[in-house]
């Protein structure tokens, strides 16, 4: 891997004053907007060249919004590799006799970012396989593989409901949302709950309006949850029908209703409570589960935006890397997979600090980089343009930089990226991550221009009216491709 000394670096910054001036159609477009190019900071640089075609800004340390998901996935395909798993485990804290536990079932996450309800099933599934029916006991819940302090979900935008502002947990299942789904009826309006749940009710007070906006649908409807969820408010009927995911529960009570939900359906019960708790000396590991690797992790995470599992791997790259254990290890672990912390547990300082020994040990000085939860849905995390360039130049002759490319939105195809410069000569021409915050408004990955060239392309707009800087972007997109 080719690397870029610091005072390599600082030449092509200052080569940044003898690059092109924007794009005619681009500083249009701002002006259109109402935007300077002041709160604009912009770096179009060929893949494997040292000098920057243009170079707005490019030092400033700006909001990245969800760029900073590159930051994040980059890093761990280097550190941890695309095959690495995450496990989940499960315990019995009792004897198993005739299908009956006579103790409590203890599960241990260690961070999984996708385990889904489907994936969730079948494993309760395999449990029942293996000879258990009935907890006698409590379901104990072990979530001690990170270290968090208390998080608060309505702390970003004061909406804490919104599936975006789900919190990590080392024990997150289907990311700790209810999909709802909204079917009129005639003069009824039933709500249905994806996926189903044991232990609440659902207390349906909404009311089918005639008339209201389609595009915020949901605006009116209140939701409060206990031991029920209440829907409460106005519903425009003439929508038809409409989904959203919501987060409604705290991760444990979630956990335990699904749970409960799926154990009946399984044939199984359990007489015991939920608590919180870890793994017993004695306890016997009754079944390990697999998650996807993470090479389809940041699929995922760059392709649609998903903030909690790109938390959920930022925390993953302060563990140890991976190992091969000896081959008479008990319950073998596969190459790759999650290790066992001797005694530490994952926290966000310790990420942060991994992230920065990366760097350093890359040859790379951030120094104006700021991490956060490495997601970007952040008001503090920064990072300059140039250097966000630098990182897609390195992922660019990465030995694994397929696989980072291929995690990428493309343009007018699939992800963030689906319905954007539909009918354009740049269409499916470029892998580029958006990202949006109120006063924030980027875009940064690789455009193949119409020469057959590679370009990097990073784009941060940070002003109030940033919203309103979409067609600029467009409109740089479009230059580079068609160079």
């Amino acid at each position: 891997m080719k690397r870029l000394a610091p005072a390599l670096f600082a030449l092509c910054l200052a080569t940044g004053a003898l690059a092109a001036p924007l794009p005619a159609t681009v500083r249009q477009e701002l002006k259109t907007a109402g935007i300077p190019q002041s709160g604009v900071a912009i770096v179009v640089q060929e893949v494997g060249k040292r000098r920057p075609l243009i170079s707005l800004n490019a030092a400033q340390a700006m909001n990245p919004a969800s760029t900073m998901k590159l930051l994040t996935t980059f890093a761990a395909l280097d550190l941890l590799g695309p095959a690495y798993t995450w496990k989940t485990e499960a315990y019995l804290d009792g004897e198993l006799k005739d299908g009956i536990l006579d103790g409590n079932l203890i599960i241990k996450g260690y961070g999984d970012p996708k385990f889904t309800i489907e994936q969730f099933w079948l494993w309760l599934a395999e449990l029942r396989s293996r000879g258990l029916r009935d907890i006698r006991g409590d379901l104990v819940l072990d979530r001690s593989y990170f270290d968090l302090p208390p998080f608060d979900a309505g702390a970003f935008d004061n909406d804490p409901v919104r599936a975006y502002n789900v919190g990590p947990d080392a024990l997150l299942l289907n990311f700790n949302t209810l999909r709802l789904r909204y079917l009129p009826n005639g003069e009824a309006l039933n709500v249905v709950t994806e996926p189903l749940l044991d232990g609440i009710t659902l207390d349906n007070q909404l009311a089918p309006q005639p008339s209201g906006s389609c595009r915020n649908w949901d605006d009116g409807i209140l939701v409060e949850t206990g031991d029920s969820i209440v829907f409460q408010g106005g519903y425009p009927a003439e929508c038809g029908e409409r989904a959203h995911n919501l987060s409604l529960m705290p991760h444990t009570r979630y956990t335990e209703t699904i749970f409960r939900a799926l154990w009946k359906q399984l044939g199984g019960t359990l007489q015991g409570e939920q608590r919180a708790g870890i793994v017993s000396t004695g306890a016997q590991l009754l079944s390990t589960h697999r998650s996807e690797p993470l090479g389809s992790t940041i699929r995922d995470i760059n392709k649609y935006s998903n903030n909690v599992m790109a938390r959920q791997v930022f925390l993953s790259l302060s563990a140890p890397p991976p190992f091969t254990p000896p081959a008479n290890i008990e319950n073998e672990m596969e190459s790759g997979s999650t290790p066992i912390l001797t005694g530490e547990q994952l926290s966000i300082a310790r990420s942060i600090q991994t992230v920065h020994d990366w760097l350093s040990r890359q040859q790379l000085d951030y120094p104006e980089l700021v991490l956060e939860n490495g997601a970007g849905l952040s008001r503090i995390e920064r990072i300059s343009a140039a250097h966000l360039a630098t990182l897609l130049q390195r992922a660019a002759v990465h030995p694994l930089s397929a696989e980072f490319q291929a995690s990428l939105p493309i343009l007018s195809v699939d992800g963030t990226m689906r319905k954007r410069l539909n009918g354009s000569s740049a269409s499916s021409h470029a892998h580029l991550k958006t990202g949006s915050l109120e006063g924030v408004k980027t875009l940064a990955g690789y455009v193949r221009s119409k020469s057959g060239k590679e370009w990097v392309v990073v784009c941060f707009i940070n002003h109030p009216d940033a919203r309103s800087g979409k067609a600029a972007q467009d409109a740089l997109i479009e230059w580079v491709q068609g160079r």
